[in-house]
């Protein structure tokens, strides 16, 4: 017999299915370390921090995360549904509406979110009276509050990123499949609803969850413009109270678990469409 040792075989260890989290890659040092600080800040702030202003705004508070959420919500829908035109007119459409599209995603990504957000308030909330069409109307009721102008802006702004976004996941759709698509008979539209657009949307998930979270945390600008959200109802108690850090840290824990939330349902999301990393 040979006196060669015997080549011992690794161990086989089954891959994580698609819906399994791999705890040991999550458990990094860097990640224990940060985990351990925030776990200190709240007990420390916690024992010593004064809370008893709390139970006094809770409803305040619920309301404001209640407003924040659906803010984010209206804006992110009605946003993604223009970001979709921009995106197609950009990567397939005729250069009239490509420049047109091209345009009004670099003026939107070239000026600042709260600059767009005064225009509109403050510029087309003071010309609207002026018309008495639209004073006489049945929407000069909701046209004198300052939600339609915030959700117009913020839908605006997510439209210009994700339109950018869109343009680019649209582009990188393989021409194969496309191709495949004309070849068993689909029209245009069958096409892009069939494989062109789901297969860019798959391919924009990762960055549409991030410009989601930037879009959570874009909405304390419309306290600016009197719109009770989180940032104003924490600013209200910090004006009552005269109490600081408090109430600043307790909104920093609000958006920390929202953002969590939010990223858990996109990566959620990623993990069960078909087809996913194809």
């Amino acid at each position: 017999m040979s006196d060669l040792p015997a080549i011992v075989a690794p161990p086989v260890t089954a891959p994580l299915g698609p819906n399994r989290v791999d705890v040991r890659a999550f458990l990094q040092p860097h990640r224990i370390v940060l985990m351990l600080c925030g776990a200190g800040i709240v007990l420390a702030a916690a024992l010593v921090g004064r809370w008893d202003w709390l139970p006094r705004y809770g409803g305040m508070i619920f309301a404001g995360v209640g407003q924040s959420l659906l803010l984010l919500l209206a804006t992110a829908v009605l946003g993604f549904l223009i970001a979709v035109p921009l995106g197609l007119a950009q990567a397939a459409g005729p250069w009239p509406l490509a420049v047109a599209a091209r345009s009004f995603c670099t003026v939107i990504r070239g000026t600042p979110l709260l600059l767009q957000l005064w225009l509109l308030y403050y510029g087309l909330g003071s010309l609207f009276p002026l018309i008495p069409e639209i004073r006489d109307s049945f929407l000069w009721p909701y046209l004198r509050q300052a939600w339609p102008y915030a959700v117009l802006a913020l839908s605006l702004s997510f439209a210009g990123y994700e339109g950018e976004v869109m343009r680019g996941a649209l582009a990188g759709v393989s021409r194969g499949e496309l191709e495949a698509g004309r070849a068993f008979g689909m029209g245009r539209t069958t096409l892009l609803r069939r494989i062109w657009l789901p297969r860019a949307i798959q391919r924009a998930l990762p960055t549409l969850a991030g410009e989601t979270v930037l879009q959570l945390k874009s909405t304390p600008l419309v306290a600016t413009i009197t719109v009770v959200d989180i940032y104003a109802v924490f600013s209200r108690i910090r004006q009552d109270t005269y109490i600081t850090y408090e109430p600043l840290l307790l909104m920093a824990l609000i958006y920390l678990l929202l953002t969590g939330i939010l990223v858990g349902l996109f990566r959620l999301l990623e993990n069960r469409l078909p087809g996913k990393g194809a």
